[in-house]
């Protein structure tokens, strides 16, 4: 994603909508497509779904205890020596513990091609592919199409700051549910994940 294209596509969606358009121009220019720091898409997962619920400094520093039991090799083979008993005291919940050893034991098993989901031209099946794995839900794979694998059309309605950005760029008296939201984003298609970035700087 060049700087050129994205300011191609901000400006169309300034120009279907007055309300984003100022928040649009009130902000930096979307980021969505350009991983300045890139890992391999197993990497990526696992970081999402240490993520789950925490803050980002929280996040950040059980993220890097547990890269830390790995010596920095956040491949599945690594990922599959350590014990539970490990997780834990690097501060990952039971169940996380159980969704990111089932995310090795699918690499290794070959049951889902993780590092190579960039070249699934769908965004559903790649949804199908990650969410039949026990404790991957919507959330952790609308970030990792959107930030990983730099998707442009993914709708996180299910993440609370995109709802709250949103019934703060238009000013709604009360809060929206997910499925107003889905409705609400038609008119945006296709690039639904550059208005969510733009709801997340909405609320500064």
């Amino acid at each position: 994603m060049t700087a050129a294209r994205m300011k191609k596509i901000v400006s169309d969606l300034a120009a279907r909508d007055k309300k984003l358009a100022a928040v649009i121009a009130a902000h930096p220019l979307c980021t969505i497509g350009q991983n300045k720091k890139p890992v391999t898409h197993f990497e990526a997962l696992v970081e999402s779904v240490i993520s789950q619920q925490l803050a980002v400094k929280a996040a950040d520093t059980i993220y890097g205890r547990v890269k830390g039991l790995v010596k920095g090799r956040m491949v599945p083979a690594r990922i599959a020596e350590l014990s539970e008993g490990e997780f834990r005291e690097a501060g990952v919940s039971g169940a996380k513990t159980k969704t990111i050893q089932g995310l090795a034991d699918a690499a290794l098993s070959k049951k889902i091609a993780i590092n190579q989901l960039h070249t699934i031209d769908s965004d559903e099946e790649i949804f199908e592919k990650l969410t039949s794995l026990w404790g991957i839900g919507p959330w952790t794979v609308d970030m990792f199409m959107m930030f990983q694998l730099g998707r442009l059309d993914i709708w996180p309605t299910g993440d609370l700051g995109v709802r709250r950005g949103y019934e703060k760029i238009y000013a709604l008296k009360e809060e929206i549910t997910p499925a107003a939201l889905d409705k609400k984003g038609e008119k945006f298609r296709p690039y639904r994940s550059v208005v969510a970035w733009y709801c997340w700087r909405a609320l500064g």
